[in-house]
């Protein structure tokens, strides 16, 4: 038993890099080709193989679904030799299977792991998100607040007015409403058809990508890694469980979730240091997509750890 070694993150980081990057590969050569199935599945099996060589005692605390939906990389699922730190993982082999089978920006292979017990397994639902970039107070805004209100409060942490704001949601038909909100402020909006966890991202960049605030509803596993990618890079993250049937109540209470009603923070959801990885598979904007030359193929990987705050930027080039 191995789960009391200790959780090196500034080792481990290079090997987490290699998982995303090969997940990232594996599903390059599907690229606009209009099977997103084919192409998450390349994803899930090269990230899936690339994990298992990880001196790791991993579990998966968010993946692809339940084992009885998910045939690999599982919620549930132990990964790696056996032979290291007991590891949580949360993981989404391929953040924009639809980007991915139209060749839309911003498609990722994501990966975040921290210390056994430092995630929250969330269940496969949908969470109401609300995130900010850092150097705010805490609880600036908030869930509870409408999103008029939040706009109107991030303005004035900013010194600035409702209209130099610009809220990232995504776009669907459930945030009509929201989006018309936001929309009276004078806020600008930029609508995204996918990829959630960049959404987020996005905010803790904000002079880069232009985007101040997130907001919406969407999964709740990608909510914990956007909250891991936020750790790292700093902001605030909240995250509210919803809920449509009673089967999905159910799911919360495997998951050992007592407080349906609980709004998580970003320290909520992810408790302890952690390591966050991110590939491009599509040209975004946070890392450029995998380039093609005669022969070559080139990645841009984002390895990120909470502990140092580092953010580093790695290339990767294999032959075809």
């Amino acid at each position: 038993m191995t789960s009391q070694a200790e959780f090196h993150d500034r080792m481990l980081s290079l090997g987490l890099a290699r998982v995303a990057e090969q997940a990232a590969l594996a599903s390059a050569r599907l690229v606009g080709r209009g099977d997103e199935k084919a192409a998450d599945q390349a994803a899930v099996n090269a990230m899936r193989d690339q994990l298992n060589l990880l001196d790791i005692a991993g579990v998966v605390v968010i993946g692809e679904g339940e084992r009885d939906e998910a045939p690999m990389l599982y919620i549930g699922e132990e990964v790696g030799t056996g032979n290291g730190p007991g590891v949580d993982i949360a993981l989404d082999p391929l953040e924009g299977t639809t980007l991915t089978a139209k060749d839309m920006p911003n498609a990722l292979t994501v990966i975040s792991m921290g210390p056994r017990g430092s995630m929250l397994h969330a269940p496969d639902v949908y969470m109401e998100k609300l995130a900010i970039g850092p150097g705010f107070e805490k609880d600036v805004v908030s869930l509870t607040m409408s999103p008029k209100e939040r706009v109107e409060a991030l303005a004035k942490a900013k010194g600035c007015q409702a209209s130099d704001i610009t809220v990232c949601i995504l776009e669907r038909p459930r945030h009509q409403d929201m989006i018309a909100q936001v929309r009276e402020t004078g806020a600008a909006i930029r609508l995204i058809t996918d990829g959630d966890v960049a959404g987020v991202m996005h905010c803790a960049e904000a002079d880069i990508t232009g985007i101040d605030m997130y907001m919406g509803s969407g999964g709740a596993p990608e909510g914990v890694l956007a909250a891991s990618a936020l750790k790292c890079m700093g902001g605030q993250i909240w995250g509210k469980l919803l809920f449509r049937n009673e089967d999905e109540r159910g799911r919360a209470a495997k998951a050992g979730i007592t407080d349906l009603d609980k709004i998580y923070s970003r320290d909520e959801m992810v408790t302890q240091d952690v390591i966050f990885a991110a590939t491009g598979v599509t040209d975004g904007s946070l890392v450029e997509g995998i380039k093609r030359e005669p022969g070559w193929f080139t990645t841009e990987t984002l390895i990120m750890r909470s502990k140092t705050g580092s953010v580093r930027r790695m290339q990767y080039r294999t032959p075809v």
